[in-house]
């Protein structure tokens, strides 16, 4: 079993906290050196910025953080499965792992539709692991997209 040390346990929070702004509820955090130097969750609705993805954020905050746009050695973990553009924004920061909750058949980029990390032409690959938190993950986002239909 992977450990996590309670840095899934962080995105989730920051998922929680994106749903509570209206966002949809999706956090990632990124982990150098065994600590948290960025999170996020979605800020698309905030920011009018169709990019806004938690990862995308993160991983623009560790980088700032760092000093670095490559952050070789850190980890992410996020609470769903990467879209396409997420995965090429993590590739192309040469992410060491990436730890994901719920899988996204429909909009995922990892394990569904594109499988980016297995195309050709993508240089970078980090190693995956999928399902933690999964059941967690995939609640908060379908409580949430719930909530937003049964409203007038």
């Amino acid at each position: 079993m992977v450990q996590t040390n309670g840095f899934m346990a962080a995105a989730l929070e920051e998922a929680r906290c994106a749903a509570a702004r209206g966002e949809v509820p999706i956090g990632a955090v990124v982990v150098a050196d065994g600590r948290i130097v960025a999170r996020a969750g979605n800020e698309t609705r905030a920011l009018n910025d169709v990019t806004a993805h938690a990862e995308i954020l993160a991983i623009r905050r560790a980088a700032t953080a760092i000093g670095d746009e490559r952050l070789a050695g850190a980890d992410l973990y996020v609470t769903l499965e990467p879209c396409t553009m997420c995965a090429a924004a993590i590739s192309f920061a040469r992410i060491r792992r990436l730890y994901y909750g719920a899988e996204d058949p429909k909009g995922g980029g990892v394990d569904h539709g594109v499988r980016f990390y297995a195309q050709p032409t993508c240089h970078h690959a980090p190693e995956v692991y999928s399902g933690l938190s999964e059941s967690e993950s995939a609640t908060l986002l379908r409580d949430f997209f719930q909530d937003r239909r049964e409203r007038p």
